[in-house]
Parts: structure tokens; sequence; C-alpha cells
């Protein structure tokens, strides 16, 4: 048996209860503003009181939480190096790969590793194209790459510019990278409201893309309410240049002015209002799409690409702000919804806000057909609790296919990597970690992993500060992982691994 704690128990319960809990209750009564997901186009920088901040270095002195940048993981996960960033110098995201590269998303375009050798990556291109966030995908010789900021048109040159200026462009942007050491722009397809993410919905001859974008604004002529829906894209493969807009399915159909989503607050407080969705996963082998869309979580059918059909819809008004993402298990009766709790821009993995609030929620898929039916199992949270300024958050992970087990890798931010086990989807547990300690002692700043994904026998991190991180995880329970070799992996665009 392994042990999961070599270097020390990290279960935290730092700060002054009563200063915390303010703090927190503070980012609950901001209502919209606090859940808007994922940091913006600079880390989120802000000051705690002299009493956490003493609070913090008490903890790291008495070893409760690791030092600054200080590495602790399980027994049995190695790090086997680590990548800092280079020209590109804005905040890491998501992560792909195709054969022995791994693309990397960062809100100033994106590299191109080659990982042939998982121990020394190298490097190949980075290729500077602003546009926060920068979400990426790969299918065959095209790159998918988003811009979910309003930006002057719609080249890589681009700089900021208003929303509510026409002119303004956000959307899609298509690279062929057939040539990996020079990619080059081919398209761009302008969406409602931008492009926070995508999914890709690949065929033989074109590609689907689903954009999730949200939060419509009157004053935004690109953006109108009501936005309750997706943008889908189509992709012919041997013309991407021709990729065009073909539908924008209502998901969430009803009237008045917002449509059919939440309502969020004030009916419910401290959730989002649904204008949209912020990611989608599809499972093509079973013609299934799982959203997380802010204030709703929703099971549809994909079987005609260019118009889904919501097959069930879920909402936690208790312990959910805003819903992020989602995973199917490989037998496709789970999924597994996450929580942006704070936006990405908070200190919620504490004792104060505890372990239902900020986490994965697991629910089974019951039923057959369009009678399936979404049931809610149960939470999960990693329970090292973080310091007060340690910005941490369920985020982006990916399965570890391991035959007749249910276990996922995942991002937490400062959180730092999870490796957890959901076989019984009532009783999550964690069976191995890796992360660093605060970036700082005296403020709140975002860092940490936003992607963690298996890949081919190891786990790749894209850090949002520290650079690619490359772990190797030795357990006996994931060593069956180790058979299974992809092409190509999206983890949005989730694949049969049987």
């Amino acid at each position: 048996m392994t042990s999961l704690h070599n270097t020390r128990v990290r279960r935290r319960y730092l700060g002054v209860a009563a200063a915390a809990a303010g703090l927190f209750a503070t980012l609950l009564a901001a209502g919209p503003a606090a859940a808007t997901p994922d940091p913006g186009d600079a880390p989120t920088q802000g000051q705690v009181s002299k009493e956490l901040a003493a609070d913090t270095r008490s903890a790291v002195a008495s070893g409760e939480i690791p030092g600054v940048d200080e590495i602790v993981h399980s027994d049995n996960i190695e790090h086997l190096t680590n990548i800092p960033k280079d020209a590109l110098k804005g905040l890491n995201t998501d992560l792909a790969f195709q054969g022995e590269y791994a693309f990397a998303g960062n809100y100033d375009g994106f590299v191109i590793f080659d990982i042939s050798n998982p121990k020394a990556p190298k490097t190949v291109t980075q290729v500077l194209c602003p546009g926060a966030q920068n979400d990426i995908s790969v299918s065959g010789d095209l790159l998918f790459l988003s811009t979910d900021s309003s930006r002057s048109d719609n080249s890589c040159s681009s700089t900021s510019q208003p929303a509510t200026e026409k002119s303004s462009w956000e959307g899609m942007k298509v690279f062929d990278i057939s040539d990996k050491e020079n990619p080059k722009y081919v398209a761009a397809v302008e969406t409602a409201c931008g492009s926070h993410t995508h999914t890709l919905v690949p065929e033989r001859r074109n590609i689907y893309v689903y954009v999730s974008s949200y939060s419509p604004n009157a004053a935004f002529p690109d953006c109108q309410p009501p936005h309750d829906g997706i943008s889908v894209i189509k992709v012919p493969r041997k013309a991407p240049e021709k990729a065009a807009v073909v539908n924008f399915p209502v998901l969430f159909p009803g009237e008045g002015p917002d449509g059919g989503g939440n309502p969020g607050g004030p009916t419910n407080p401290g959730v989002s209002k649904t204008t949209g969705c912020h990611d989608i996963t599809v499972l093509p082998s079973k013609d299934l799409a799982a959203g997380a869309c802010m204030g709703d979580g929703i099971l549809f059918d994909i079987e005609d690409p260019e118009n889904p059909k919501v097959i069930d819809r879920v909402q936690d008004n208790v312990n959910f702000a805003f819903w992020h993402s989602a995973t199917f298990n490989q037998r496709a009766n789970k999924i597994v919804f996450t929580d942006e709790l704070g936006g990405g821009g908070a200190a919620t993995c504490n004792a104060e806000v505890g372990p239902n609030r900020g986490a994965n929620g697991i629910y089974d898929i019951t039923g057959k057909g369009d009678k399936r039916k979404l049931v809610f199992r149960s939470y999960y949270k990693i329970d090292r609790h973080q310091a007060d300024t340690e910005v941490c958050v369920a985020h982006n992970g990916s399965l570890i296919p391991v035959k007749g087990r249910d276990i996922m890798v995942q991002a937490w931010y400062q959180g730092g990597v999870s490796v957890w086990d959901f076989t019984n989807s009532a009783e999550p547990k964690e069976i191995a970690y890796f992360e660093r300690g605060p970036v700082t002692l005296d403020r709140v700043t975002t860092a940490g992993p936003w992607s963690a994904y298996y890949y081919n026998g190891h786990i790749y991190s894209n850090d949002i500060a520290k650079g690619f991180d490359v772990l190797k995880l030795d357990d006996r329970r994931t060593d069956g992982a180790k058979w299974v070799r992809l092409r190509e992996l999206n983890v949005q665009t989730q694949p049969d691994y049987r």
C-alpha cells in the first residue's frame, strides 16, 4: 500500500476564524461579480490583513503548510520536470495533446512542446496571439484557439477594445499545425459574446465546434441578451477558411429577457445567473454531452451535432456557485461537475468554507434514452487546507483510464494536483497529490495548475504562474492505464478509452 502523505499531513485550519469567515461572506455578498469565472487579463492581487499574513507565516514555520514555492507530494507521485514560462508571460491555461506533442494555451498565445521524452520536454515553437483566455484544442492538422476578450480585430496583433464598440471582435481562431515549427493562422469566426471555451465534435470531413460564452449586456452590440445557448461552428477539414457558425441552439428556453436558465440571486443567493455555458464535454462514442452552464448542469444528446438536444438539467442552489466543467466516467453512467466558487480569484480551500462549497459534484446517470436523469450522489473536495493567500478552486482534470475503476486527476490552482477515486459515487477519496506552497504570504495571488491531464503514461500540468510540469504516478490502482495509448487528446472531447 502506498503511503499518501510522505512529507507532512496537509490538513490545514488556517486563519483567524472570524476574519476568514468575514472575507468569505464578502465574497458571497458580492453576487455575480464574485462568481466571474477564471482570472482576468492580469493575475488576481489583493492584500490580506496583517493578522492573516502573520497566521500564514506561523503555519509555514510550524510545518503545517509548505513554504513559499516549496514542492510537496504523496509518495506515489514523482515530479519529473518543470519548464518555466519563456516568451509568453501571460497566464497559462488549458492543454491539448497529439502524438508526441503537447499544446499549451496562454493568455498571450500558445506553446507547442515536444514530449517524446517526458523527462525533458522541448519547446518547439511559441506563437504570440493575445486574446484571453486562449482555450486550446487540436484535431488533425488544425488547432483551435478561443478569444474571450474584446479585441480591435481578429489578427494576432490586435489590441484590447471596449465591447461597446461594434467593430470589436471575439470568437474562434483556427491554425494549420501540419508544420509544428511554423503554425499558420488560417481562419477566424466571430461568435456572440466571444468564446470563453470551446469543444470539438470531430467527424471525418468536418469538425463541429461548440462555443461556450456568457454574460451578455444590452450595451454590447455583439453580445445581446438573452444568450441562452451555444454557437455551433462547422469547419471543413480540407477548407478550414470556410469555417462558419451554422446554428445557435437554445439550451435554456424560457420567456423574458434572460431565457429560462437559473435566475441566480436574489432568488438563489450566491449562485450565478445562467446566461450561457462555461464549458462542455462531449462523449462522441455515446452521442452525449455534459454542459457546465453557470447556474445549471445539463446532459444532452448530440447524435445530430448541429442540433444538440437537452435530456436533463439539474441545479444545486445550496452548495454550487458556478458550474464550471464536466467529466464523464468510462461507462458513461456518471458525470463529475466542478464548481468554480469565487471565480478562480479567491482562497476557498479552508475550514471556513468547508468540504461542500467549491467542491466537485458527482452525479449518476439513471434511466435510458430521453428519460435519463442526473442523480446527485456526493461531493469531493481536497482536504489539504490552503493558506488564505492561496487562490484555490476546483478546475480542469481528466480521467485516468483504468479498467473497472473511476479515477480522475484534477487541477486545483494553488491547491495543486489531486488524483482521486470516485468508483463509489457516494464515497470519493484522494489517492495522490502534488502541490507547491504559497506564492506569497501577504497577498492573494492567482497561481497553480490550471489544467492537469493524464496522457500516455504521465500527468501534464499547466501552472498559471510557474510553467509546464510533468508528473509520474506510480500506484498499483492506476498501473493499468499505462497500456492505454492515444494518438490525440482534447479532454473536453472525451475518448472512449475502452
